[in-house]
């Protein structure tokens, strides 16, 4: 069965070994330069397979391995589940091995090069735009979130998205790959420059733009206790190491996700909330905390509340939730992996979008001038998401602020992932042009500037409050991704559309039919007798095809066939009787 005999080829390993290979280019790694030419191996592949059909499962192999190697961090959600995920979602690489077959396989033209430097990171962008829908388990690991380390490539985020970055380096990759294999100089540099031009279009970019202005200065705590497992030593915690904070003149102190584990709008915990109100006046500051919720009929959220000595100012319900880790897509048919990993027993309820919380300076003296400031709360996994902070930017917020935990993925082969989600912000901000901070309850806080340029990273080590001073742009500012969104994919999938439908075109596989004029039949022409009336299609001819041995073009007249291109036949002669 060739099902079966996919997994006795040793190329098909190969592909999926040459897939894990970019993963280096995300932490903890940080082998971001490997993002460059780290996709030529399995492109190399791509193009040595006999077939079209051969080249496609060889991407199928080549995505599976990329996702596993991403998302390995997900056994234990998942356990032996993520093979079964990396295996379906890594079917839309097939798209580009067969571009890159079809496009790159020898010879290869100048006109070939430059569809494929246009076809083959368009296929790319396509896979990964795809899988970034919550369904599929979201943006995790978008090839462009490896220059998170390069504000000069982050650039492009605020043209295009982190989908712009991502399709610089596939059309870096497929320029490498066209100088390497073409035989002719031409074509050989064509390839060269298109790395160039891609390598070099992230510091133009940066060279030509610039932050908006300054707007403002605001100072924030973020808190971070590490993992505590006990929920009452975990909010005690979280109160020592915020007491004290009006010192560092705080405007604003933040918790990171689960930091409570109460629900504060029960009254059995209204001493929780008096203790909070308590410690926000004692601070001179708002807290924004994070409190696992649960309604009366048992379920679950999760809940960011901002808090000031009066009481609840704001909420917002986490809206993303983690698949397999807070939910179970299609529940019904896949809850059969509770049993045998730590995939959610039960799903959370998710909120009803990103919105914006207005933080007010205290009664007493502080660092505030009086304004309020608008900021956007998401929560832990919201982060891998641009659409929900591009909401909030238009929603007027002048800082982008993430709360979360990473507790699940504490062991010291899981640590990746926590370097990984910490990197999110960098693009965060780069693409909103907001300064973005992130506050773990077990590691990593970070803060980025509006450029994406790294402020402070504290690891899950770190037991404390990092206090960082963020300048924040005016809330009218936009980027151009700000404004027009997610345009690069959409471009990208319109290419692949054009391209996909040239290919059947020019494969007979989709052919343009013509109308034929009324009364005339499909098999030929009318003819009559010596009155005129119609009897019937007249006799034809054998039909030619193609040309002659010596390269010309056969009489068509002369064999019944016709002078058009398209294969119809010409009207037989009339004879006068």
């Amino acid at each position: 069965m060739a099902f079966w005999r996919a997994f006795t080829r040793p190329v098909h390993y190969a592909a999926l070994a040459a897939g894990a290979v970019p993963a280096l280019a995300f932490p903890a790694p940080n082998l971001e330069f490997l993002a460059w030419f780290g996709l030529v191996p399995g492109m190399l592949l791509f193009r040595a397979a006999p077939s079209a059909r051969e080249a496609a499962v060889r991407g199928w192999w080549f995505g599976t391995g990329f996702l596993i190697a991403s998302l390995y961090w997900l056994i234990p959600n998942l356990g032996p589940g993520l093979l079964l995920a990396a295996a379906v979602i890594g079917v839309l690489w097939t798209g580009v091995g067969g571009a890159t077959w079809g496009l790159l396989r020898p010879p290869v033209t100048p006109l070939r090069a430059l569809a494929a430097l246009a076809v083959v990171p368009s296929c790319w962008l396509v896979a990964d735009w795809a899988r970034s829908w919550q369904g599929f388990g979201g943006p995790w690991a978008v090839y462009g979130a490896s220059q998170w380390q390069h504000p000069v490539f982050l650039a492009l985020a605020a043209l295009g998205g982190v989908w712009l970055v991502s399709f610089a380096l596939v059309a870096a990759n497929t320029g490498i790959l066209v100088a390497a294999v073409a035989r002719r100089i031409p074509v050989r540099l064509i390839g060269a420059g298109a790395a160039a031009v891609a390598i070099g279009s992230g510091p133009v970019a940066y060279a030509l733009t610039s932050a908006a202005p300054v707007g403002r200065h605001v100072t924030i705590a973020m808190v971070q206790t590490g993992v505590v497992r006990s929920p009452a030593v975990r909010v005690n915690a979280s109160q020592r190491l915020s007491a004290g904070l009006a010192r560092d003149r705080a405007d604003l102190v933040v918790w990171g996700e689960s930091s409570i584990a109460y629900d504060l709008n029960l009254p059995k915990y209204r001493w929780l909330l008096h203790q909070l109100e308590a410690l926000s006046a004692a601070d001179h500051a708002q807290i924004l905390l994070n409190q696992d919720s649960i309604a009366p009929n048992g379920d679950k959220s999760k809940v960011a509340v901002l808090l000031s000595s009066t009481g609840v100012d704001a909420r917002y319900v986490k809206t993303r939730l983690v698949p397999f880790g807070e939910y179970i897509p299609f529940r019904q048919q896949l809850g059969w992996l509770t049993k045998i990993s730590k995939a959610a027993p039960q799903n959370m309820i998710a909120g009803t979008g990103a919105h914006v919380m207005q933080v007010t300076p205290p009664a007493s003296p502080s660092p505030f001038t009086g304004r309020p400031l608008t900021i956007g709360v998401l929560i832990c996994f919201e982060s891998a998401f641009p659409d929900m902070s591009r909401v909030d930017t238009d929603q007027g917020a002048q800082l982008i602020v993430y709360q979360t935990s990473d507790s699940t993925w504490q062991a010291g082969w899981e640590e990746w992932v926590l370097a990984q989600h910490a990197a999110l912000g960098a693009l965060r901000a780069a693409e909103t042009g907001r300064p973005v901070m992130q506050a773990a309850l077990t590691g990593d806080s970070v803060a980025f500037d509006p450029r994406g340029r790294l402020l402070a990273w504290q690891g899950p080590s770190f037991r404390g409050a990092a206090v960082v001073r963020l300048a924040l742009p005016s809330a009218s500012s936009r980027t151009l991704y700000d404004r027009l969104g997610d345009y690069v994919p959409w471009i990208a999938v319109a290419i692949v559309v054009l391209a996909a439908a040239i290919a059947l075109i020019r494969t007979g596989r989709l052919r343009i039919r013509t109308a034929c004029p009324t009364g005339i039949p499909l098999d030929g022409n009318v003819r009559g007798d010596r009155s005129g009336v119609a009897t019937g299609p007249a006799r034809e001819g054998p039909k030619w095809h193609g040309t002659l041995r010596d390269g010309t073009l056969p009489d068509r007249t002369a064999s019944g066939g016709s002078d058009f291109g398209d294969g119809s036949p010409a009207a037989a002669p009339r004879t006068e009787q």
